[in-house]
């Protein structure tokens, strides 16, 4: 019966001793091993024995209580299942208060998840308590955390506790704390989605109200979150006469960050509101875009295609819109010199999103409003302005078609094709192929063969490498005749290069061939066998060791008469090289010919 005794009592003595360890690494490691003591212990020694003593050690590290608020947010099947869960709730309210942030975010989560799981009687009889004792404590920590409560267990509780949850929360959003009324205004917007109309058009479109003029800026700007949950639970003549002015004071806010924070929700505002209060939040809109400070048109920028496809259809009615409200409004952040501080990310994030503009607008708008500024962004300093407008080219090809596209945008790109910056000349390599397909071999071969070719010989490995890889697929598209015709000589001529980096340029290209969609692929290994043997003499061991690659990959394509002519004794010359380098790979690919 001893032995019982203490065999009993040992996981609990065992993690109080690891608790006391010093290393917190050993303490977090013990916290770790929960379940699995859980486990041991069984259900009712957990709940009698293992979670009253985690409440009474909430006195470590934030490294360790971190652990532990995670740990009990998945301690319901081990304390019993849902109608157990509120044995939990003391450990993780103590956790709530404490003074490190993302101790106390973590037990808000961990609460929030066993409240989701507990029955609806529960709620009323363990959380709403935990709630008003969380809401009215005397520290600014447990305020601050119990806001993120109120709309699961208004979500999950009955009808009975929902008036007092109602009644905490305007305390909370006007607390003497900001940091209190931060949280409040935070989550503001998850309670108001939670609760019944007629109590959003009164009280809380109050509250909403009373925050969106707090002297805090950071208040106010945490408030916008709740702007669309209330918009929905509002009437249309609400929305006009209570929220649209508060949104133009949102708009027009002394604090640049308050605006550029309703920037950030004007694209879900426009969504959510009645359709017949769209004009004034274009003005809005207009007046972010127009902002004088850079970092709100950066962000008015990014919602730039967002906010005109939210516009309400039909189609031709958004069209419209944008071209007669959005678009006289580009040319300003194009240039972006009538502002007191030009704003480089302003047109860098303009260009990543104003070529999909093309596909609201259609054909004659794009060549008439928008084309002129893909013109000005293609020649701007920047190259990740030059960059945003590449990488989107495909846009506008569809929607003004490729004749237009080569007369009024092919000239700057071509010229971007040797541009100074390694990434743009990348972007234009990788539309090389599209551009290739509309316009033939014919033109083609006179406009843009040339560059790519140049491209080969790059000093910059990952030009080379796109170089490479763009070429087979434009032999993809144009077939073996012109691989044989016009690339493969181009190609030849990097063999006799002094710089070993060409050569090796040859060898990759072959490689990219061989991976080619072309059904004739073996005439291509065919032709390119004899000059890829006469490298394996050659005086730079990279070059002779990729030889051996290469000519391993081409053992299915070639003739008898190739491999016993020239591949065998080239391998066989390489696998005695003395770099052990070229010698392994040498007699590696030498397993792909066995002897005839």
């Amino acid at each position: 019966m001893g032995e019982s005794t203490d065999d009993t009592i040992y996981p609990i003595a065992v993690l109080i001793e690891e608790l006391r360890n010093e290393d917190i690494a050993a303490r977090l490691a013990s916290i770790t091993k929960l379940p699995t003591i859980a486990l041991a212990l069984g259900v009712e020694r957990t709940k009698v024995e293992l979670i009253p003593f985690l409440t009474d050690s909430i006195y470590d590290e934030d490294e360790v209580l971190l652990t532990l608020a995670q740990q009990l947010g998945r301690f319901v099947p081990l304390v019993g299942g849902p109608t157990e869960a509120h044995i939990l709730l003391p450990p993780l309210e103590s956790l709530a208060s404490v003074e490190e942030t993302v101790v106390r975010d973590a037990a808000v989560e961990s609460l929030k998840q066993i409240t989701e799981e507990m029955p609806e009687s529960h709620i009323e009889q363990y959380v709403l308590p935990l709630i008003r004792r969380l809401a009215q404590g005397d520290w600014f920590t447990s305020r601050t955390s119990v806001c993120a409560l109120f709309a699961v267990a208004y979500k999950k509780g009955p009808a009975s506790s929902r008036p007092e949850l109602r009644s905490l929360y305007p305390s909370l959003c006007q607390d003497e704390t900001p940091m209190v009324r931060r949280a409040a205004a935070n989550k503001l917007g998850q309670f108001i989605a939670e609760i019944e109309p007629e109590h959003a058009q009164g009280e809380f479109l109050a509250l909403f109200k009373t925050l969106a003029h707090d002297d805090q800026d950071s208040v106010r700007l945490l408030i916008c979150t709740a702007i669309c949950p209330l918009a929905g639970k509002l009437s249309n003549e609400d929305q006009e006469t209570e929220l649209l002015p508060e949104l133009k004071c949102f708009s027009e806010d002394k604090s640049w960050r308050v605006r550029q924070s309703y920037a950030n929700h004007i694209v879900q505002v426009l969504q959510t509101l009645n359709q017949t209060h769209v004009p004034e939040i274009i003005a809005q809109y207009q007046s972010l875009i127009r902002d004088v400070e850079g970092e709100v048109r950066i962000v008015a920028a990014k919602s730039l295609y967002n906010f005109c496809e939210a516009l309400p259809e039909p189609a031709e009615n958004r069209k419209n819109l944008t071209v007669q409200h959005i678009i006289p409004y580009l040319k300003d952040l194009a240039i972006d010199q009538k502002f007191s501080d030009p704003h480089q990310q302003v047109k860098t994030a303009l260009a990543s999103i104003i070529m999909k503009l093309a596909t609201l607008i259609g054909d004659e708008h794009t060549q008439t409003h928008l084309v002129p500024l893909f013109l000005v962004f293609l020649k701007d300093d920047c190259a990740e302005v030059r960059l945003n407008i590449i990488k989107n080219i495909e846009c506008v090809n569809d929607v003004i078609g490729f004749e237009v596209f080569s007369q009024s945008l092919m000239p700057a790109i071509i010229e971007l094709a040797e541009d100074s910056k390694w990434r743009v000349r990348l972007a234009i390599l990788d539309h090389m192929p599209l551009i290739a397909s509309k316009i033939g071999k014919k033109a083609f071969n006179e406009k843009m063969f040339d560059l790519v070719i140049a491209c080969l010989a790059d000093h910059v490995f990952s030009i080379r490498d796109a170089a490479c890889r763009t070429l087979q697929r434009i032999v993809d598209i144009f077939g073996l005749d012109w691989a044989k015709q016009i690339v493969m000589p181009k190609v030849f001529q990097l063999a006799e290069e002094k710089n070993y980096l060409r050569r090796m340029t040859m060898l990759f290209q072959i490689n990219y061939l061989m991976n080619s969609t072309l059904k004739e692929k073996d005439e291509i290994a065919e032709l390119c066998c004899q000059p890829v043997c006469t490298l394996h003499k050659d005086d730079v061991a990279n070059v002779r060791f990729n030889v051996a690659r290469t000519l391993g990959k081409m053992n299915d394509l070639l003739s008898k008469k190739h491999v016993q002519n020239s591949v065998r004794p080239a391998l066989e010359s390489l696998a005695g090289d003395s770099d052990v380098d070229v010698s392994y790979f040498a007699k590696q690919s030498l397993q792909c010919y066995p002897s005839i």
